[in-house]
Protein backbone atom coordinates (compact mmCIF):
# COMPACT_ATOMS: atom_id res chain seq x y z
CA UNK A 1 0.00 0.00 0.00
CA UNK A 2 0.96 3.48 -0.67
CA UNK A 3 0.04 6.59 0.56
CA UNK A 4 -0.05 10.32 -0.27
CA UNK A 5 -1.65 12.63 1.83
CA UNK A 6 -2.18 16.62 0.66
CA UNK A 7 -3.18 19.42 2.92
CA UNK A 8 -6.10 21.11 0.69
CA UNK A 9 -7.06 23.80 3.77
CA UNK A 10 -6.48 24.31 7.44
CA UNK A 11 -8.67 21.11 8.19
CA UNK A 12 -8.66 19.30 5.00
CA UNK A 13 -7.18 16.36 3.53
CA UNK A 14 -6.81 14.87 0.65
CA UNK A 15 -5.55 11.18 0.92
CA UNK A 16 -4.47 8.86 -2.18
CA UNK A 17 -4.23 5.21 -1.21
CA UNK A 18 -2.75 2.63 -4.29
CA UNK A 19 -2.73 -1.19 -3.82
CA UNK A 20 -0.36 -3.27 -5.88
CA UNK A 21 -2.42 -5.15 -8.42
CA UNK A 22 -0.98 -8.67 -7.07
CA UNK A 23 -2.52 -7.74 -4.00
CA UNK A 24 -5.60 -7.19 -5.60
CA UNK A 25 -5.84 -10.39 -8.06
CA UNK A 26 -4.77 -13.01 -5.19
CA UNK A 27 -7.60 -11.61 -3.17
CA UNK A 28 -10.09 -11.80 -6.42
CA UNK A 29 -8.79 -15.20 -6.70
CA UNK A 30 -8.69 -16.93 -3.66
CA UNK A 31 -12.72 -15.36 -4.07
CA UNK A 32 -13.24 -17.22 -6.97
CA UNK A 33 -11.56 -19.98 -5.83
CA UNK A 34 -14.10 -20.25 -2.57
CA UNK A 35 -16.95 -19.85 -4.64
CA UNK A 36 -16.05 -22.28 -7.24
CA UNK A 37 -16.65 -24.81 -3.98
CA UNK A 38 -19.89 -23.89 -3.28
CA UNK A 39 -21.91 -22.33 -6.53
CA UNK A 40 -24.14 -24.67 -8.41
CA UNK A 41 -23.83 -24.43 -11.98
CA UNK A 42 -26.20 -26.76 -14.49
CA UNK A 43 -24.03 -29.11 -16.18
CA UNK A 44 -21.16 -29.04 -13.67
CA UNK A 45 -21.25 -31.17 -10.64
CA UNK A 46 -20.47 -29.39 -7.04
CA UNK A 47 -17.01 -27.93 -6.30
CA UNK A 48 -16.11 -29.07 -10.27
CA UNK A 49 -16.85 -25.80 -11.80
CA UNK A 50 -13.86 -24.74 -13.65
CA UNK A 51 -11.74 -21.67 -12.71
CA UNK A 52 -12.42 -19.93 -15.95
CA UNK A 53 -16.51 -20.34 -15.92
CA UNK A 54 -16.60 -19.01 -12.33
CA UNK A 55 -14.76 -16.09 -13.51
CA UNK A 56 -16.85 -15.17 -16.26
CA UNK A 57 -19.81 -15.30 -14.60
CA UNK A 58 -18.87 -13.86 -10.92
CA UNK A 59 -15.90 -11.76 -11.68
CA UNK A 60 -16.83 -8.19 -11.79
CA UNK A 61 -19.21 -8.69 -8.46
CA UNK A 62 -16.31 -10.13 -6.85
CA UNK A 63 -13.77 -7.71 -7.93
CA UNK A 64 -16.48 -4.79 -6.53
CA UNK A 65 -16.75 -6.55 -3.07
CA UNK A 66 -13.01 -6.83 -3.33
CA UNK A 67 -12.17 -3.38 -3.75
CA UNK A 68 -14.94 -2.42 -1.32
CA UNK A 69 -13.13 -4.49 1.17
CA UNK A 70 -9.76 -2.60 0.17
CA UNK A 71 -10.68 0.74 0.66
CA UNK A 72 -12.43 -0.60 4.27
CA UNK A 73 -9.27 -2.26 5.49
CA UNK A 74 -6.48 -0.09 3.70
CA UNK A 75 -8.37 3.45 4.49
CA UNK A 76 -8.35 2.79 8.74
CA UNK A 77 -4.86 1.25 8.38
CA UNK A 78 -3.89 4.51 6.49
CA UNK A 79 -5.52 6.83 9.06
CA UNK A 80 -3.57 4.76 11.38
CA UNK A 81 -0.29 5.13 10.23
CA UNK A 82 -0.02 8.86 9.39
CA UNK A 83 -1.72 9.48 12.57
CA UNK A 84 -4.86 11.10 10.85
CA UNK A 85 -7.83 11.71 13.31
CA UNK A 86 -11.00 12.76 10.65
CA UNK A 87 -13.50 14.82 12.17
CA UNK A 88 -16.33 13.04 9.91
CA UNK A 89 -16.96 10.68 7.52
CA UNK A 90 -15.00 10.69 3.82
CA UNK A 91 -15.55 11.35 0.67
CA UNK A 92 -14.22 8.09 -0.81
CA UNK A 93 -13.81 7.56 -5.16
CA UNK A 94 -11.88 5.37 -6.69
CA UNK A 95 -9.16 6.99 -8.72
CA UNK A 96 -8.16 5.91 -12.59
CA UNK A 97 -5.05 3.86 -12.37
CA UNK A 98 -3.14 1.96 -15.39
CA UNK A 99 -1.91 -0.92 -12.28
CA UNK A 100 -3.77 -1.90 -9.32
CA UNK A 101 -6.28 -0.27 -7.58
CA UNK A 102 -6.22 3.58 -6.15
CA UNK A 103 -8.56 5.34 -4.54
CA UNK A 104 -9.02 9.16 -2.65
CA UNK A 105 -10.48 10.05 0.25
CA UNK A 106 -11.09 13.75 0.97
CA UNK A 107 -12.51 14.46 4.88
CA UNK A 108 -11.56 17.14 7.91
CA UNK A 109 -9.54 16.38 10.72
CA UNK A 110 -9.80 17.45 13.98
CA UNK A 111 -7.85 20.84 14.97
CA UNK A 112 -5.01 20.85 17.08
CA UNK A 113 -5.28 23.82 19.83
CA UNK A 114 -3.25 24.75 23.11
CA UNK A 115 -4.85 25.65 26.34
CA UNK A 116 -2.40 28.58 26.99
CA UNK A 117 -5.11 31.23 27.31
CA UNK A 118 -7.22 29.39 29.94
CA UNK A 119 -5.39 30.69 32.58
CA UNK A 120 -5.87 34.32 31.20
CA UNK A 121 -9.57 33.91 31.90
CA UNK A 122 -11.50 35.60 34.99
CA UNK A 123 -14.92 34.29 36.47
CA UNK A 124 -17.26 35.52 38.45
CA UNK A 125 -18.60 33.20 40.96
CA UNK A 126 -22.38 33.52 42.14
CA UNK A 127 -22.79 33.33 45.98
CA UNK A 128 -26.57 33.76 47.34
CA UNK A 129 -28.43 32.27 50.18
CA UNK A 130 -32.39 31.57 50.69
CA UNK A 131 -33.55 34.49 53.26
CA UNK A 132 -36.60 34.20 54.87
CA UNK A 133 -38.18 37.10 52.69
CA UNK A 134 -37.44 34.61 49.76
CA UNK A 135 -39.63 31.96 51.54
CA UNK A 136 -42.67 34.36 52.13
CA UNK A 137 -42.02 35.35 49.00
CA UNK A 138 -42.21 31.53 47.40
CA UNK A 139 -45.33 30.26 49.82
CA UNK A 140 -47.44 33.41 48.66
CA UNK A 141 -46.64 31.86 45.15
CA UNK A 142 -47.88 28.65 46.76
CA UNK A 143 -50.93 30.53 47.46
CA UNK A 144 -51.40 32.08 44.45
CA UNK A 145 -51.18 28.57 42.83
CA UNK A 146 -54.05 27.15 44.82
CA UNK A 147 -56.20 29.81 44.80
CA UNK A 148 -60.16 29.22 44.13
CA UNK A 149 -62.27 31.14 41.83
CA UNK A 150 -66.33 32.76 42.69
CA UNK A 151 -68.76 34.47 39.63
CA UNK A 152 -68.57 38.21 39.90
CA UNK A 153 -71.26 40.72 38.84
CA UNK A 154 -68.74 43.34 38.67
CA UNK A 155 -67.22 44.50 35.36
CA UNK A 156 -64.09 42.64 34.43
CA UNK A 157 -60.68 43.43 36.36
CA UNK A 158 -56.73 42.84 36.32
CA UNK A 159 -57.28 39.43 38.53
CA UNK A 160 -60.02 37.79 37.15
CA UNK A 161 -60.56 34.95 35.22
CA UNK A 162 -62.60 35.56 32.36
CA UNK A 163 -64.71 32.93 30.29
CA UNK A 164 -64.91 34.09 26.73
CA UNK A 165 -65.67 32.43 23.23
CA UNK A 166 -64.01 33.99 20.18
CA UNK A 167 -62.61 34.01 16.70
CA UNK A 168 -59.41 35.78 14.64
CA UNK A 169 -59.11 36.79 11.50
CA UNK A 170 -55.47 37.64 9.81
CA UNK A 171 -55.86 38.58 6.18
CA UNK A 172 -59.28 38.23 6.10
CA UNK A 173 -58.64 34.79 6.73
CA UNK A 174 -60.02 32.74 10.16
CA UNK A 175 -57.10 31.01 11.67
CA UNK A 176 -58.87 29.90 14.93
CA UNK A 177 -60.91 27.45 12.95
CA UNK A 178 -64.01 28.59 14.21
CA UNK A 179 -64.88 30.39 17.36
CA UNK A 180 -63.16 28.53 20.36
CA UNK A 181 -65.50 28.14 22.63
CA UNK A 182 -64.74 28.82 27.10
CA UNK A 183 -61.69 29.88 27.05
CA UNK A 184 -60.27 31.15 30.39
CA UNK A 185 -58.42 34.46 30.64
CA UNK A 186 -56.88 35.37 33.27
CA UNK A 187 -56.16 39.28 33.22
CA UNK A 188 -53.01 40.69 34.09
CA UNK A 189 -51.42 36.50 33.91
CA UNK A 190 -49.75 37.96 30.36
CA UNK A 191 -50.05 34.63 28.63
CA UNK A 192 -52.16 36.17 25.60
CA UNK A 193 -50.51 37.98 22.93
CA UNK A 194 -49.94 41.26 24.08
CA UNK A 195 -52.54 44.04 24.26
CA UNK A 196 -55.23 40.79 24.02
CA UNK A 197 -55.79 41.03 27.94
CA UNK A 198 -56.18 44.39 28.15
CA UNK A 199 -58.98 44.72 25.93
CA UNK A 200 -60.89 42.41 28.18
CA UNK A 201 -60.70 44.54 31.14
CA UNK A 202 -63.88 46.58 31.80
CA UNK A 203 -66.57 44.44 30.42
CA UNK A 204 -69.61 42.89 32.12
CA UNK A 205 -71.20 39.10 31.70
CA UNK A 206 -72.53 39.12 28.14
CA UNK A 207 -70.26 41.77 26.75
CA UNK A 208 -69.12 41.58 23.17
CA UNK A 209 -66.73 43.48 21.70
CA UNK A 210 -64.33 43.66 18.47
CA UNK A 211 -60.37 44.79 18.58
CA UNK A 212 -57.44 44.27 16.78
CA UNK A 213 -54.01 43.72 18.20
CA UNK A 214 -50.35 42.79 16.03
CA UNK A 215 -48.75 39.95 16.64
CA UNK A 216 -45.09 40.13 17.89
CA UNK A 217 -42.33 39.83 15.33
CA UNK A 218 -41.06 36.94 16.94
CA UNK A 219 -44.55 34.90 17.01
CA UNK A 220 -44.33 30.96 16.80
CA UNK A 221 -46.40 30.99 14.00
CA UNK A 222 -44.67 32.63 10.62
CA UNK A 223 -48.19 33.27 9.06
CA UNK A 224 -49.00 35.77 12.16
CA UNK A 225 -45.99 36.79 13.18
CA UNK A 226 -45.75 40.89 12.92
CA UNK A 227 -49.22 41.08 11.90
CA UNK A 228 -52.05 42.58 12.80
CA UNK A 229 -55.76 40.48 14.16
CA UNK A 230 -58.91 41.42 14.28
CA UNK A 231 -60.60 38.87 17.25
CA UNK A 232 -64.54 39.05 18.02
CA UNK A 233 -65.25 37.74 21.66
CA UNK A 234 -68.15 37.89 24.17
CA UNK A 235 -67.78 37.69 27.76
CA UNK A 236 -69.38 34.44 29.17
CA UNK A 237 -68.02 34.24 32.63
CA UNK A 238 -65.96 36.75 35.06
CA UNK A 239 -64.79 34.96 37.83
CA UNK A 240 -62.79 37.11 40.83
CA UNK A 241 -60.52 35.37 43.32
CA UNK A 242 -60.07 33.85 46.47
CA UNK A 243 -57.00 33.52 48.36
CA UNK A 244 -55.87 30.01 49.98
CA UNK A 245 -54.91 30.31 53.48
CA UNK A 246 -52.03 28.59 55.04
CA UNK A 247 -53.77 26.24 57.28
CA UNK A 248 -53.39 22.15 57.66
CA UNK A 249 -55.28 21.40 54.99
CA UNK A 250 -53.38 23.42 52.75
CA UNK A 251 -50.07 22.53 54.26
CA UNK A 252 -50.99 18.61 53.77
CA UNK A 253 -51.53 19.28 50.38
CA UNK A 254 -48.04 19.70 50.09
CA UNK A 255 -47.00 16.59 51.67
CA UNK A 256 -46.13 17.24 55.16
CA UNK A 257 -48.08 15.08 57.35
CA UNK A 258 -48.27 17.46 60.21
CA UNK A 259 -50.18 20.40 58.96
CA UNK A 260 -48.02 22.16 60.89
CA UNK A 261 -46.62 25.84 59.54
CA UNK A 262 -43.08 25.62 60.92
CA UNK A 263 -42.80 21.78 59.23
CA UNK A 264 -44.17 23.72 56.04
CA UNK A 265 -41.71 26.34 56.33
CA UNK A 266 -38.55 24.17 56.67
CA UNK A 267 -39.96 22.19 53.80
CA UNK A 268 -39.81 25.20 51.82
CA UNK A 269 -36.74 26.33 52.59
CA UNK A 270 -35.01 22.95 52.03
CA UNK A 271 -36.88 22.89 48.79
CA UNK A 272 -35.30 26.43 47.81
CA UNK A 273 -31.82 26.11 49.00
CA UNK A 274 -31.82 22.30 46.41
CA UNK A 275 -32.92 24.64 43.76
CA UNK A 276 -30.95 27.42 44.92
CA UNK A 277 -27.32 25.20 44.66
CA UNK A 278 -28.25 23.86 41.29
CA UNK A 279 -29.04 27.34 40.13
CA UNK A 280 -25.44 28.67 41.02
CA UNK A 281 -23.85 25.35 39.55
CA UNK A 282 -25.27 26.26 36.60
CA UNK A 283 -25.11 29.64 36.28
CA UNK A 284 -21.25 29.00 37.22
CA UNK A 285 -20.44 26.23 34.48
CA UNK A 286 -22.69 28.79 31.95
CA UNK A 287 -19.79 31.66 32.92
CA UNK A 288 -17.22 28.91 32.80
CA UNK A 289 -17.61 27.46 29.15
CA UNK A 290 -18.71 31.51 27.99
CA UNK A 291 -15.06 32.45 29.14
CA UNK A 292 -13.52 29.29 27.96
CA UNK A 293 -15.33 30.05 24.27
CA UNK A 294 -13.88 33.55 24.31
CA UNK A 295 -10.70 32.76 25.45
CA UNK A 296 -9.57 29.54 23.74
CA UNK A 297 -9.50 29.82 19.64
CA UNK A 298 -10.06 26.49 17.97
CA UNK A 299 -10.92 25.90 14.05
CA UNK A 300 -14.18 23.89 13.53
CA UNK A 301 -14.46 21.13 10.91
CA UNK A 302 -17.40 22.09 8.68
CA UNK A 303 -18.73 18.47 8.94
CA UNK A 304 -19.09 18.63 12.61
CA UNK A 305 -20.81 22.32 12.37
CA UNK A 306 -23.19 20.43 10.06
CA UNK A 307 -23.84 17.67 12.10
CA UNK A 308 -24.76 19.99 14.97
CA UNK A 309 -27.17 22.62 13.47
CA UNK A 310 -29.04 19.08 11.83
CA UNK A 311 -28.88 17.78 15.76
CA UNK A 312 -30.60 21.43 16.45
CA UNK A 313 -32.98 21.11 14.07
CA UNK A 314 -33.99 17.79 14.29
CA UNK A 315 -36.92 18.46 17.25
CA UNK A 316 -38.75 20.58 13.86
CA UNK A 317 -38.56 17.83 11.91
CA UNK A 318 -40.46 15.49 14.53
CA UNK A 319 -43.19 17.82 15.26
CA UNK A 320 -43.31 18.30 11.47
CA UNK A 321 -44.05 14.67 11.23
CA UNK A 322 -46.26 14.28 14.30
CA UNK A 323 -48.61 17.46 12.97
CA UNK A 324 -48.41 16.70 9.09
CA UNK A 325 -46.83 19.52 8.30
CA UNK A 326 -44.46 20.28 5.80
CA UNK A 327 -41.22 21.14 7.99
CA UNK A 328 -40.17 24.10 6.30
CA UNK A 329 -43.39 26.09 7.74
CA UNK A 330 -42.46 25.77 10.98
CA UNK A 331 -38.80 25.34 11.16
CA UNK A 332 -36.31 28.62 11.49
CA UNK A 333 -33.52 28.43 8.31
CA UNK A 334 -30.40 26.42 9.11
CA UNK A 335 -28.20 29.35 9.82
CA UNK A 336 -30.09 30.72 12.34
CA UNK A 337 -28.54 27.87 13.90
CA UNK A 338 -25.29 28.33 13.31
CA UNK A 339 -23.95 30.01 15.95
CA UNK A 340 -25.35 27.50 18.77
CA UNK A 341 -23.57 24.85 16.56
CA UNK A 342 -20.33 26.60 16.21
CA UNK A 343 -20.30 27.03 20.02
CA UNK A 344 -21.38 23.66 20.73
CA UNK A 345 -18.47 22.00 18.55
CA UNK A 346 -15.84 24.46 20.25
CA UNK A 347 -16.56 23.70 23.82
CA UNK A 348 -17.10 20.00 22.51
CA UNK A 349 -13.47 19.42 21.46
CA UNK A 350 -12.36 22.02 24.48
CA UNK A 351 -13.47 20.14 27.41
CA UNK A 352 -12.45 16.93 25.27
CA UNK A 353 -9.31 18.07 24.66
CA UNK A 354 -9.51 19.46 28.65
CA UNK A 355 -10.28 15.76 29.80
CA UNK A 356 -7.39 14.31 27.75
CA UNK A 357 -4.38 16.36 28.44
CA UNK A 358 -5.21 16.07 32.20
CA UNK A 359 -6.41 12.27 32.60
CA UNK A 360 -10.17 13.70 34.03
CA UNK A 361 -12.27 10.61 34.91
CA UNK A 362 -15.61 9.78 35.85
CA UNK A 363 -15.24 7.85 39.20
CA UNK A 364 -17.65 5.76 40.37
CA UNK A 365 -18.61 7.45 43.27
CA UNK A 366 -19.28 10.74 41.81
CA UNK A 367 -21.63 9.30 39.45
CA UNK A 368 -23.27 7.72 42.68
CA UNK A 369 -23.16 10.87 44.29
CA UNK A 370 -25.02 13.31 41.38
CA UNK A 371 -27.87 9.92 41.15
CA UNK A 372 -28.66 10.05 44.77
CA UNK A 373 -28.74 14.06 44.74
CA UNK A 374 -31.28 13.51 41.57
CA UNK A 375 -33.08 11.06 43.04
CA UNK A 376 -33.63 13.00 46.33
CA UNK A 377 -36.27 15.04 44.87
CA UNK A 378 -38.78 12.28 44.15
CA UNK A 379 -40.87 10.01 46.75
CA UNK A 380 -38.78 6.88 46.06
CA UNK A 381 -35.85 7.46 45.80
CA UNK A 382 -34.42 3.95 45.15
CA UNK A 383 -36.53 3.72 41.92
CA UNK A 384 -35.10 6.19 40.25
CA UNK A 385 -31.72 5.09 41.60
CA UNK A 386 -32.77 1.70 39.99
CA UNK A 387 -33.69 3.46 36.65
CA UNK A 388 -30.43 5.16 35.78
CA UNK A 389 -28.06 2.46 37.05
CA UNK A 390 -30.72 0.51 34.82
CA UNK A 391 -29.85 1.92 31.28
CA UNK A 392 -26.39 2.25 29.75
CA UNK A 393 -27.44 5.25 27.77
CA UNK A 394 -28.53 7.75 30.69
CA UNK A 395 -25.73 6.20 32.89
CA UNK A 396 -23.74 7.57 29.83
CA UNK A 397 -25.26 10.93 30.51
CA UNK A 398 -24.62 11.22 33.96
CA UNK A 399 -20.64 10.32 33.49
CA UNK A 400 -20.25 12.95 30.21
CA UNK A 401 -21.95 15.48 33.22
CA UNK A 402 -19.90 14.51 36.13
CA UNK A 403 -16.78 14.66 33.70
CA UNK A 404 -18.03 18.19 32.43
CA UNK A 405 -18.57 18.85 36.52
CA UNK A 406 -14.77 17.74 36.65
CA UNK A 407 -13.67 19.84 33.60
CA UNK A 408 -15.13 23.30 35.54
CA UNK A 409 -13.74 22.31 38.82
CA UNK A 410 -10.11 21.88 36.71
CA UNK A 411 -10.61 25.43 34.91
CA UNK A 412 -11.44 27.40 38.55
CA UNK A 413 -8.38 25.88 39.79
CA UNK A 414 -6.36 27.46 37.06
CA UNK A 415 -8.09 31.15 36.97
CA UNK A 416 -9.01 33.74 38.85
CA UNK A 417 -12.24 33.60 40.71
CA UNK A 418 -14.16 36.24 41.88
CA UNK A 419 -17.67 36.25 44.54
CA UNK A 420 -20.61 37.82 43.30
CA UNK A 421 -22.95 37.76 45.94
CA UNK A 422 -26.25 37.99 44.51
CA UNK A 423 -30.07 37.57 45.63
CA UNK A 424 -32.24 34.43 45.13
CA UNK A 425 -34.43 35.80 43.01
CA UNK A 426 -31.37 37.02 40.64
CA UNK A 427 -30.32 33.38 40.36
CA UNK A 428 -33.33 31.76 39.77
CA UNK A 429 -35.04 34.64 37.27
CA UNK A 430 -32.11 33.82 35.61
CA UNK A 431 -32.48 30.33 35.11
CA UNK A 432 -35.79 30.68 34.54
CA UNK A 433 -34.81 32.35 31.12
CA UNK A 434 -31.83 30.10 30.02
Amino acid sequence: MEVSVEKTSELSRKMVVSIAEDVVQNKVNERLKSLAREVKIDGFRPGKVPQKVVQKMYGARVKEEITGDLIQTNYFQALQDNDLRPAGMPQIEPVESDEGFTFSAVFEVYPEFNLDTVETIEINKPIASVEASDVDTMIDKLKEQKKSWQDSTADSQEGDQVTIKFSGTCEGENFTEGTVEDFQVELGAKRMVPGFEDQLTGLAVGAKKIFEVIFPEDYGNEKLAGKPAEFEIEVLKIESSIASEIDAEFIKAYGIESGDVDDFRADVENNMQRELEQGLKTRLKNSVMDALYGAVSVSLPAVMVDQEVESLMKPYYESAKKRNMDVNDIKPASTDFEGQAKRRVALGLILAEIIQQNKIKAEANQIRAVIDGMAQSYEEPEQVINWYYGDKERMAEIEQMVLEDATVAWVLNKVKVTDEALSFSDVMDAAAQS
